[in-house]
């Protein structure tokens, strides 16, 4: 038996997410283990890094799948570039050790989130950016992130009504970086809750914007509740760019 890993990349707006939804076609992971299973004949099921909702994007994407089939990791790139719809990309395959699992094995993970900042939008970026037309300070909005940075319990960051499992979640990193009217949003953590950068990113857009002030981080952390943080802002300025293990 093989174990097969794939570094994946999509244009998630016309699907319903990474997560296969009974017999729906519109998913990413549903459109990828039909082309692996008939190509090898045998049904496929893939593991993902984690899911993504419907909308997003990823650059990154990590996936494996186990297989008897002998093809040539070559050969599979290639089916699987020819027969996947064009905005799934497989980049790369390599054979890892059978224990590998993309989701339980991952030691964090990059997400990107773009702004077109300018009263007037944009035609081009409209797809992979959201559109915010009033100003923005970028010191505030540098301040917020700092106090997102570190160990901390995100529930009020999150859409989970209650958990069993630790809300409490590490990010190492975020940054601001400004390329004209876009400005590029980088988070990287060990894990993320659902919908943990979409509020994160909201609550940081109103605090650039003055309708919050960034000493309300502590506040919403402090009380975990979700009606205190921003909004939650949509799903197709939003990359999955990378995926790490150890």
């Amino acid at each position: 038996m093989r174990n097969i890993k794939m570094t994946i990349e999509y244009d998630g707006g016309r699907y319903l997410g990474w997560q296969r939804l009974g017999d729906s076609d519109k998913t990413i992971q549903g459109k990828i283990e039909n082309i692996l299973s008939a190509m090898t004949g045998t049904e496929i099921e893939i593991i993902g890094s984690g899911r993504t909702d419907a909308g997003t994007h990823a650059r990154g994407q990590v996936a494996n799948f186990k297989t008897t089939s002998k093809m040539d990791l070559t050969a599979m790139q290639d089916h699987l570039i020819r027969y996947l719809p064009r905005d799934i990309v497989v980049k790369q395959l390599e054979e890892v050790p059978e224990r590998f699992h993309a989701r339980y094995h991952a030691a964090g993970k990059t997400y990107s989130y773009h702004v077109w900042n300018n009263v007037v939008p944009s035609a081009f970026e409209r797809h992979y950016s959201y559109h915010y037309p009033g100003h923005l300070d970028i010191d505030r909005m540098n301040e917020a992130c700092s106090k997102l940075v570190g160990a901390h319990d995100f529930l009020g960051f999150s859409s989970l009504k209650k958990s069993k499992k630790s809300t409490i979640r590490t990010i190492n990193d975020i940054t601001i970086q400004q390329e004209g009217n876009l400005l590029h949003f980088a988070f990287t953590g060990e894990g993320f809750l659902y919908n943990m950068v979409r509020i994160m990113m909201g609550t940081i857009l109103e605090i650039g914007a003055g309708t919050m002030e960034p000493e309300y981080i502590d506040a919403i952390i402090k009380s975990g509740i979700r009606s205190e943080a921003g909004m939650t802002v949509p799903s197709h300025g939003l990359f999955l760019d990378a995926v790490y293990y150890d």
